[in-house]
């Protein structure tokens, strides 16, 4: 039972991803560059959205994949409380 409900929890996330990126990408021209102006999510999200391209990646990260795996530490390294970046 739990891995059906993990399966459903990976699709939904997978879903909601998809629908985010596809509104960033159509966006993308009129959004700041500077990651204090890209997001109010909390690190525990962007850790999740993190999780999920490794995980539809398979392990191997096309360029653009890179890419938005570089965007996404930013954000969580900006989300993340001072505290934990010294640790």
């Amino acid at each position: 039972m739990d891995v059906i409900s993990d399966t459903a929890r990976y699709a939904r996330l997978d879903r909601d991803y998809s629908q985010r990126l596809h509104l960033w990408r159509r966006m993308l021209h009129t959004m700041s560059t500077t990651v204090e102006a890209a997001t109010e999510r909390s690190a525990a999200e962007v850790n999740e959205e993190i999780r999920a391209l490794w995980r539809r990646s398979g392990g191997t990260l096309s360029t653009e994949q890179r890419e938005e795996y570089q965007r996404l530490v930013l954000e969580w390294a900006a989300a993340t409380p001072q505290s934990a970046q010294a640790a």
